[in-house]
Order: C-alpha cells, then structure tokens, then sequence
C-alpha cells in the first residue's frame, strides 16, 4: 500500500493567455500534451467512476482506503487539467467541440462496457504511465523547461503522481477481478481505443488550429499516422486506399528529438513489460524527478512555478 496525500495545486491559467504553443522549441511535444489535457480530462472522469462502483466490492479495508485516495488524486488531476483546457478554448473557441466529443467517448464506455473492462482498461493504462512518464520527466529539460512554466509545471506534478500512484489501479483491479490474463487479453481493445481517442484529438487540432500557430501536424507524436500521411505522399496507389488519403496539416515533428534513442527503446521495452501477468509496478525504475519534485513540494517550494522558483533559488544562493 502507498500513502497516497491529496494535493490542491492550481497553476494560475487565467492570469494570462496560455499559448497553444506552449513549448516553441518543441512544437510536436507541445501539440501532444495539448490533446494530452483533453485526453485526461476524458480518461479520468471514467476512471473515478469504476473505482467508485468498485468500492463496495473491494473486502480488504486497506484497498479501499488506497482506491479513494487514488480518485482523490485522479479529481486533482481533472480540475487542474480542465483550467488549462478552459484557456486553450478561450483562444480558440472551437476546440470546445474537440473536448466534448472526447467526454462522450468516455462516457459511452462508461455506459456501454462491464466493470470488469473498465477496471482493466485503468489498470493496462495506468501500468504504462510509469515508463513512458519517467522518458518525460527524465528529459524535462528539454521537454519541459523552456516552455510556459504553468503547463510545464502541470504535467511535471502530474507524472509525479502517476508514479506515486502506479500500483493503485493495479491493485484495484485484482481485488475486484483478479485475472492477469484477462487484463492481458483485453489491452490490445483498450491501447486502440485510447490510441483512437488521441489521434481524433490530434486531427481536431489540425482542423482548428490555423498551421502558422501550431507549426507542424498536431499528430507528428502518433507514428501510425504519421507514417499513413507519409506513404500515401510517397505512393499515388497507397493514397487511394481506405482510411490512407489523409490530407496534410503542416510538416512532421520528429517525436523527442533531442532524447537518447535508448531511452526511448528502454520506454518501449518498459510498456510493454507492463502488461504483462505478474508485473509488479513497484519493481519499476523510477525517475529521478519525482523524488527531487516530492522533496520540494515536502519543503513548501512553489511547485506549481516549478522552474521560476528554482531559477529564483539559483540567484538567491
């Protein structure tokens, strides 16, 4: 069990225009976490409703104590991602659509799927936040610090309590299903779903989004669309195939530029892993970040200006 504290952070969204641009020197990165917002936004309403309707089946006193702290955490999350959803759309006003179209698909599955799936579908996410968070957090000074620091400074707190909480969902899902192999059977539905989830985002921003703004295609982060948009460039004959003939939204970003290519395989490797029967999220490698990020927050440093005040710091000692 891990103690899992509730943090009421707010990142001061409505003090001044939020860019969607928010990292300049990254724009693919940018135009992900953008959707990335949105995508939470969605994911997390549906998450709080399994584990609730879960609760009254969970025996073990301890479990349920973890599972409530877990939504505690999780409703943090939406309300402070939902603050930086609500200045995108004060910029451009049409992305409204994109988030609502997006709160619909979690609700339906909400409304269509058994607990049983639903509780797997959090417990195969949430069991790949841990590697693919600490690839970000190990490379925050690329991906975060020279970006606006609120939003920076969301998404930092926010893998930070992913990997506080990364045996929470797991944990949840074996006292109430406990299957391995039916969480296993299960993921390729659950990473399609979802995939589709981020890609419709992505293609909402191209619609949306004018491209001097963005800078490249929004959806540079997701390879099986980039690559489509490619060949059917390349080949006249592949453009012509269903699904294939997509138009262009502006060039490619290339994925992480400037991190290490193992690093990324060793992400790879890790979410992969995760899935698994017998994984266990406490044996995974954890970022240096989080500890640096829990020990800063423990010592009462401004951590919803994560990099103002450690460049404050510098100055001061």
């Amino acid at each position: 069990m891990t103690h899992l504290p509730t943090r009421k952070l707010r990142f001061g969204f409505a003090d001044a225009e939020v860019p969607y641009l928010w990292n300049p020197s990254d724009p693919a990165f940018s135009s992900a976490t953008n959707a990335m917002s949105f995508f939470f936004i969605a994911v997390e309403k549906m998450i709080v409703a399994a584990v609730n309707e879960a609760l009254p089946l969970i025996a073990d006193p301890a479990v349920v104590d973890e599972a409530r702290a877990f939504v505690r955490q999780e409703a943090q999350h939406t309300l402070a991602h939902r603050q930086h959803a609500k200045a995108l759309i004060k910029t451009h006003p049409p992305l409204k659509h994109v988030l609502d179209e997006m709160v619909k698909t979690y609700d339906g599955l909400t409304t269509r799927k058994p607990l049983k799936y639903r509780l797997a579908y959090v417990a195969d996410l949430e069991a790949t936040f841990t590697p693919s968070f600490k690839l970000m957090l190990d490379n925050a000074d690329t991906l975060f610090a020279p970006g606006d620091d609120r939003v920076a400074s969301l998404f930092v707190w926010h893998f930070v309590e992913e990997v506080e909480h990364r045996s929470s969902a797991l944990l949840i899902y074996d006292s109430v299903v406990n299957s391995p192999w039916y969480r296993m059977r299960v993921a390729p539905s659950v990473f399609a779903h979802a995939g589709s989830v981020m890609v419709k985002a992505a293609e909402g921003f191209n619609r949306l989004v004018p491209t001097e703004i963005r800078k490249v295609d929004a959806s540079s982060m997701f390879g099986g669309h980039r690559w489509k948009t490619v060949l059917a460039e390349r080949f006249r004959f592949v453009s012509r195939l269903p699904g294939i003939g997509a138009p262009r939204f502006g060039p490619f970003g290339k994925p992480y530029p400037q991190v290490p290519l193992s690093q990324q395989v060793a992400a790879m490797i890790g979410v992969v892993r995760s899935q698994l029967p017998g994984h266990d999220p406490d044996q995974q490698k954890l970022p240096d970040m989080a500890a640096e990020w829990l020990a800063r927050y423990g010592a009462g440093d401004d951590v919803t200006r994560w990099y103002t005040t450690a460049r404050n710091q510098l100055r001061t000692t």
